[in-house]
């Protein structure tokens, strides 16, 4: 048996906190599900419709525990928040059926997908991918996963989030055009999906810019709540 050797020490294991353990989830990858609530899709001015859903990713160290602070990232001036149900992945699986989904879930959490709005703007314009609008340091800031055993749903419950006391977005998971077992099954007939993975599950209507010095505030009815303070520009 031989050990590897590499040229220089590993990144740490990207991880998030489990609610009620010391245990941690390691990430493999994250995925996230674009405008999958209609009142959503209408405010950015897409159909709603349902048409196949899409995704794009960022990298598994953009996740962070909360409550937490983040630093304004660099290169925007339209940091928008967006709060999401998160579901993590326990056992892989390619081409999963709708009705086997669920027993590939680990357990389920809510997360912000922060964005970059203006990059992201300025992509859609010129047909490029939404990375750096998306894929930025600490902007997947994710709520202790709750073990599946103690989710009560992820099909209906209130959504919420409210920036220094506000309400912003209140929705309820049923509102999802596409449910969790519909997106996962369709997710997993592009990719083959593994334990470790998690996928962000889309934002309701109402998202808008935060600035340094905001407390966001959100969660999921029955799974989690959240707080992220917006610190000074990186």
């Amino acid at each position: 048996m031989t050990s590897e050797t590499y040229a220089f020490e590993p990144p740490k294991q990207a991880s998030l906190a489990i609610k009620g353990s010391d245990a941690r989830f390691p990430i493999r990858r994250i995925f996230c599900v674009g405008r999958n609530y209609e009142a959503h899709a209408i405010e950015m001015g897409k159909d709603p419709s349902r048409e196949a859903p899409f995704f794009f990713t960022k990298p598994a160290d953009a996740a962070l525990d909360t409550p937490c602070t983040v630093p304004y990232p660099p290169l925007t001036e339209n940091l928008h928040y967006e709060i999401e149900l998160i579901i993590a992945i326990g056992k892989g699986g390619a081409i999963i059926a709708v009705e086997d989904v669920m027993d590939h879930v680990w357990g389920a959490s809510v997360g912000i997908d922060l964005t970059r709005r203006d990059l992201q703007n300025e992509a859609k314009t010129m047909g490029r991918p939404w990375d750096w609008g998306k894929a930025f340091d600490n902007s997947a800031p994710i709520a202790p996963i709750v073990p599946l055993a103690d989710v009560p749903s992820v099909e209906s419950a209130r959504i919420w989030l409210a920036v220094n006391g506000e309400t912003k977005q209140d929705a309820d998971l049923a509102d999802l055009i596409w449910s969790v077992r519909e997106h996962v099954s369709i997710l997993s007939r592009a990719m083959k999906l593994a334990p470790g993975d998690i996928i962000m599950t889309g934002t309701p209507a109402g998202v808008g810019a935060i600035v340094a010095g905001d407390v966001v505030t959100g969660g999921v009815d029955g799974i989690g709540t959240l707080e992220v303070t917006i610190g000074p520009r990186a």
